[in-house]
């Protein structure tokens, strides 16, 4: 009976360090870091994604060994409950107890969408239809023309593209409450309206900083003399509408056309925004430099040459159209 009894409390002995050493070995593979994985992978994990079926994933994208030790080692770190969807980068030789964990607290993965100044607003919407990772859909016609703001925006996976564009509605309405509350207490311009559009302008003509004061310049100074602005944008977008390029050089008829974004044929400004202004053409709109221009014309390497005089202007126009004619084959 006593032998019986030893072999009991033997085999009892062994099976509960059978089991300890068990124990010990899945939890050494839960917290050893997975040294096959050498770069860093993002994932997705969709909404409603069950422990098991995040485990399968992690398993089959090699960040984690084996998805039966990871369930193990999730509850009994108590994150089973805790995992939660989104898109997630994580770092070669991770743990499985570190990528738990990073599900569980860490930061998803920012995605950036730059949309690029002087676009119309249908190419901006264009940009953010077409983006990864966002949800829903904006239709061409939702937004007046210029009313978002260019920019860099940053983005989680399943965020709503109607929230991203709002985001931009609300900078480009702060960017211009701002420049009007700093401009120049000398401008032509009677509101945050009117500043809005000769900035979209400004943005189209050029794409050099250190010319967009002086670009200004030269619109408030033909406005003060009741001048037409004469901006070939103006013309291409009444041509386009703002659905993008023209695609060809405006012609002499071109600048003759019906419509009231044409300031070949209309003086003051034309009745909205034909782009999307930046901050910087906006900035240069409420406060254009101290300059008597009234013309400028592209001077043949990116940026242009400007004039107070219509003599003047004619021979920079003359200079401009020689080089245009060299590089034409």
């Amino acid at each position: 009976m006593r032998a019986l009894v030893r072999a009991g409390l033997i085999a009892s002995v062994l099976f509960a360090g059978a089991g300890a050493l068990v124990v010990w070995w899945a939890w050494s593979k839960y917290t050893m870091p997975v040294e096959e994985r050498r770069q860093a992978m993002t994932i997705v994990i969709a909404p409603g994604s069950g422990v098991a079926t995040i485990a399968r994933q992690l398993a089959d994208a090699g960040i984690i060994d084996d998805p039966v030790i990871f369930r193990l080692g999730l509850r009994a770190d108590r994150l089973h409950r805790k995992l939660r969807a989104g898109e997630f980068l994580f770092e070669p030789a991770l743990s499985g107890r570190a990528v738990a964990r990073h599900i569980a607290f860490g930061k998803t993965v920012q995605r950036p969408l730059t949309i690029p100044e002087g676009l119309t607003t249908a190419q901006i919407i264009g940009l953010v239809n077409g983006a990864d990772g966002l949800v829903g859909e904006v239709p061409h016609g939702a937004m007046t023309e210029g009313s978002l703001f260019p920019d860099t925006y940053f983005y989680v996976w399943g965020d709503r593209r109607e929230d991203l564009v709002r985001r931009m509605r609300r900078a480009m309405k702060s960017a211009i409450t701002e420049n009007w509350a700093r401009r120049d207490p000398k401008t032509i311009l009677n509101s945050p309206e009117e500043l809005h559009v000769l900035a979209s302008i400004i943005e189209k003509e050029t794409g050099i900083d250190d010319e967009r004061a002086r670009v200004s310049a030269v619109f408030h100074n033909r406005l003060r003399r009741g001048m037409k602005l004469q901006s070939d944008p103006t013309v291409v977008y009444a041509l386009t509408g703002g659905a993008g390029p023209l695609g060809r050089r405006l012609l002499r008829a071109d600048l003759k056309m019906t419509s009231p974004f044409n300031t070949y044929a209309n003086k003051g400004l034309p009745p909205a925004p034909i782009a999307s202004p930046g901050a910087a053409s906006l900035a240069a709109a409420a406060n254009p430099s101290d300059s008597k221009d009234l013309y400028f014309v592209a001077d043949g390497n990116g940026g242009h040459v400007f004039a107070r005089t219509l003599r003047e202007h004619n021979r920079n126009v003359a200079k401009w159209r020689r080089i245009r004619r060299q590089r034409t084959p």
